[in-house]
């Protein structure tokens, strides 16, 4: 959903940023994968009326500079919670954005939580 969400914003920290689930090698400035956007399921759990499960949605932001880093994940966690579509019902905050550095490359990140309610798949 957030990769096709970003896919046509205007602003400029979000142009050509790239969406996907596993930490990107190379987290250079000089890379073209920056921005990079990580999302990743921390956690899930079913809630007791089986309608619905709730699950924590992790976004780290690696971009060029600390604002931008910034600006990207507030855009990025802004988009989860106006969504709502067939899986995710909807998404409330939980945390950050923070901002970090890298700790491999000292790139400058940003990283937040939301918690999302998700449609249960019937088995």
């Amino acid at each position: 959903m957030l990769r096709e969400a970003l896919a046509g914003r205007p602003e400029p920290h979000a142009a050509g940023a790239t969406v996907g689930t596993k930490v990107p090698p190379d987290r250079s400035p000089e890379a073209p994968l920056l921005p990079y956007v990580l999302v990743r399921k921390d956690a899930d759990r079913p809630h007791s009326s089986m309608a619905n499960a709730r699950c924590t949605l992790r976004c780290t932001v690696w971009h060029t500079g600390a604002d931008e880093a910034h600006d990207l994940a507030m855009l990025c966690q802004g988009l989860w919670i106006v969504h709502s579509g067939p899986v995710i019902r909807g998404v409330r905050p939980a945390t950050g954005p923070l901002p970090a550095l890298d700790p491999g490359t000292g790139i400058d990140l940003s990283t937040f939580t939301v918690i999302a309610n998700v449609k249960p798949v019937l088995l």
